[in-house]
């Protein structure tokens, strides 16, 4: 069984920056170049939440599955989901209610062999392969909690200014 505490607080970690990032009236219009608005990186996240969501739901039924990030990455899907989740605040109810069938579906509902079942994987970082490879399902479930939702956590904070510092 997969331990789903990290996955847990990891999510709450991202909420609450997200909460933090939205309440600020003074975050940067806009983000660093390359980067995402606040908006952009939950739908980001979200769409990884349902693909991992969908992942994990084919191999729990047996069923030939794959988990591929490329349309987390497309910035029209990602608009279109801002759009659909109806921005900031629908874009954090959904990720939270995603977290909640993430934590039960990777926690006491698989068995081992469904955990250690390999997935072909193929996960993308700006516009870069990380990954191209068969995981085991767990390591694509305790991927989130480790690396990616504490990135898209950094992410989200670095949209908030920078104290001044004085001289």
């Amino acid at each position: 069984m997969v331990d789903t505490t990290s996955l847990r607080d990891a999510y709450r970690t991202l909420l609450n920056a997200a909460s933090t990032v939205a309440g600020s009236e003074e975050t940067s219009p806009v983000p660093p170049m390359g980067e995402w608005n606040a908006d952009q990186i939950l739908a980001h996240v979200a769409l990884v939440n349902a693909t991992t969501i969908a992942t994990v739901s084919a191999a729990s039924a047996g069923a030939p599955t794959t988990h591929d990030t490329r349309t987390a990455h497309d910035i029209w899907t990602i608009e279109h989901v801002v759009e659909l989740a109806g921005g900031n605040a629908g874009l954090r109810e959904r990720i939270r209610l995603q977290a909640d069938a993430l934590c039960a579906l990777g926690g006491p509902m698989l068995s081992e062999t469904e955990l250690d079942t390999l997935v072909p994987a193929l996960l993308l970082s700006h516009d870069k392969v990380l990954v191209n490879q068969p995981l085991p399902l767990r390591d694509l479930i305790t991927g989130l909690a480790d690396v990616e939702l504490p990135g898209h956590t950094r992410q989200l904070l670095a949209l908030l200014p920078r104290p001044a510092v004085d001289d």
